[in-house]
């Protein structure tokens, strides 16, 4: 999918208007909150944050490895 996008004035601000195509193909609404990370090839949009993904990943790894001492702790 290639688009061209306009930046248009709001209020003091300058932003763009995501066309309905572009907001079912990134899975996101009105109010939902969108990530720009920099990579080589210039920006990318997103609907997830990696950081917090990572940080996700590393904590189901902790229960996964630490399952008996969890249940412990919630007795």
């Amino acid at each position: 999918m290639n688009m061209s996008l306009k930046i248009t004035s709001i209020g003091n601000s300058a932003g763009v208007i995501l066309p309905k195509e572009l907001l079912e193909k990134l899975r996101v609404s009105k109010g939902d909150t969108l990530f720009v990370t920099e990579t080589p090839n210039g920006v990318e949009l997103s609907a997830h944050d990696e950081e917090v993904e990572r940080q996700m990943e590393i904590a189901e790894k902790l229960m996964r490895e630490n399952r008996n001492l969890l249940r412990k702790l919630a007795q």
